[in-house]
């Protein structure tokens, strides 16, 4: 039988496509690697599927664009539900880590919340940009552009069927930001006369300081040993609530005691993270420590 099975096609074909493998497939566990994920998981409800999204790739498309190292150290978002077995979800992330990736828990609607601020936005923005700038000029040849016109608009009207699928299947989140990139744009407007316009952009570059440094990881790595009770949706809980702390999991295994009514997952996590994802595991009512401890 199969392990894992991997659907990679357009948005609008996945619910028929995962759908199908989850039929034919029994016993493995059904991905995706779409760019939106609570529509998807609401449409399917068969156990084995989880959610996944790869943060990897570029604006080239194209097996004749592909590269060994693609998922090396990119985030993959995984959304597990609370009735996925504790066993799948494990598969699962062992498979991603093979790939040189980090698996991330996430639940799908703050999956697709997240994506449409950090990539579906600057999407539209980039497209936006050009468009501007096409109508500024009226025609005439574009003079030599510095960095960042270029930086800002790579991304500009990349592969037009897949981003409009994107755009139609994340509507409503991305809607939220596009409406609150209105807002601060109508304040900048506003304020372009003022005498604080220095402070609005060093509070921009603060922002994205703070940003990047959230973003850096690569520490030593920990092991927390987690008892829990064998019951549907346990690990997919566990793994959530550390997803949702921007913790991530390196690896996980599972082992159940004899009595089958209990089991211990050992999983790692940064040295950095350790003490936080020990209170939060805590937190959920189970008996957590460090063996190094």
């Amino acid at each position: 039988g199969f392990d894992v099975a991997v659907a990679a096609v357009p948005v609008d074909a996945l619910p028929a496509t995962v759908g199908g493998l989850c039929a034919a497939l029994p016993g493995a566990v059904v991905t995706d690697v779409g760019s939106t994920k609570h529509a998807l998981v609401q449409a399917i409800g068969a156990e084995p599927f989880i959610g996944g999204h790869p943060l990897a790739g570029a604006e080239a498309a194209g097996v004749a664009h592909a590269r060994e190292d693609l998922f090396e150290g990119a985030t993959w978002y995984l959304t597990p539900r609370e009735q996925t077995p504790g066993v799948l979800y494990e598969r699962l992330a062992r498979f991603v880590a093979g790939l040189g990736a980090a698996p991330t828990a996430i639940a799908s609607a703050d999956h697709d919340r997240l994506m449409a601020a950090v990539s579906h936005l600057p999407h539209v923005v980039a497209n936006l940009l050009v468009a501007q700038v096409a109508d500024a000029l009226g025609g005439e040849r574009m003079p030599a552009t510095g960095p960042s016109f270029r930086d800002a608009t790579r991304v500009a009207g990349a592969n037009p069927e897949l981003w409009a699928q994107i755009y139609r299947a994340n509507r409503d989140a991305l809607g939220t930001e596009i409406d609150g990139l209105i807002a601060r744009l109508c304040a900048v407007r506003r304020r372009l006369g003022d005498d604080d316009l220095a402070g609005w952009q060093a509070a921009a570059a603060e922002q994205r300081r703070a940003l990047l440094e959230a973003g850096v990881s690569g520490s030593a790595q920990c092991e927390i040993r987690v008892a829990l009770p064998n019951r549907p949706g346990v690990v997919a809980q566990l793994a959530l609530t550390l997803g949702q702390a921007a913790i991530n999991i390196s690896d996980m295994s599972l082992a159940p005691e004899p009595d089958n009514r209990t089991g211990v997952v050992a999983l790692w996590v940064s040295e950095s993270d350790a003490q936080r994802a020990t209170e939060l595991i805590a937190g959920l009512g189970h008996g957590v420590g460090r063996p190094d401890a």
